[in-house]
């Protein structure tokens, strides 16, 4: 939710701050010299709860009070972005969406670190090896494809998304939350990271 100023006669996004006064400002577009002013809205720290994996830390985000917050939307922190996952009211209510006047507390995913999901490969006579790898976040992966992780070489059969689960297609690691294949003869097209915990490369 990054400040920006849009010019109101060309629609140029050059814009500059010619003039400041408390939250009175006075701007200037760089592309055709319009001129305007506008009072910026008050902003307020808000609690946010960030996860990355296992580990969960406590922070604060500057937001505009009178502006809407919901939840996929992602906010900018000083050494971080964070998707939020969900919003917190002084009931202990959790929202979809909320006027951020009314937050307590916002809870979400750090963008910075890599994402780790779990690898599920089907072996014969009913066993499960299951792996939890660390990936960047937008690296994909396609149903049909051959991957190697712990020594395993194996084929997507199917990739479990957040809301549903694929058996076609392809998803950027950001939203993939388990892969699942048989293992295969083969050749494979890159060997994926096991996540051994966080801060442990």
């Amino acid at each position: 939710m990054e400040e920006y100023f849009v010019c109101p006669e060309c629609k140029s996004e050059d814009v500059e701050i010619i003039k400041e006064r408390g939250r009175d400002l006075t701007l200037r577009c760089a592309e055709c010299g319009h001129v305007w002013q506008i009072t910026v809205s008050k902003m307020i720290q808000v609690p946010i709860i960030v996860s990355k994996h296992e580990r969960s830390f406590k922070k604060t985000v500057k937001l505009p009070v009178d502006e809407e917050i919901r939840v996929g939307d992602i906010v900018e922190l000083e050494d971080d972005e964070v998707r939020i996952s969900s919003i917190e009211l002084e009931d202990n209510k959790r929202v979809e969406k909320a006027e951020i006047k009314d937050v307590k507390v916002l809870w979400g995913e750090s963008l910075m670190y890599p994402k780790v999901i779990g690898v599920s490969i089907y072996l014969p006579k009913g066993i499960t090896q299951s792996f939890k790898v660390k990936v960047d976040r937008e690296e994909e992966f396609a149903v049909g494809e051959v991957l190697e992780v712990g020594g395993y070489t194996f084929k997507i059969d199917k990739i479990k998304i957040e809301g549903k689960m694929l058996r076609y297609g392809r998803a950027k690691a950001g939203e993939v939350v388990r892969i699942m294949g048989r293992p295969i003869r083969g050749r494979a097209s890159r060997n994926l990271e096991i996540y051994r915990g966080y801060g442990k490369d």
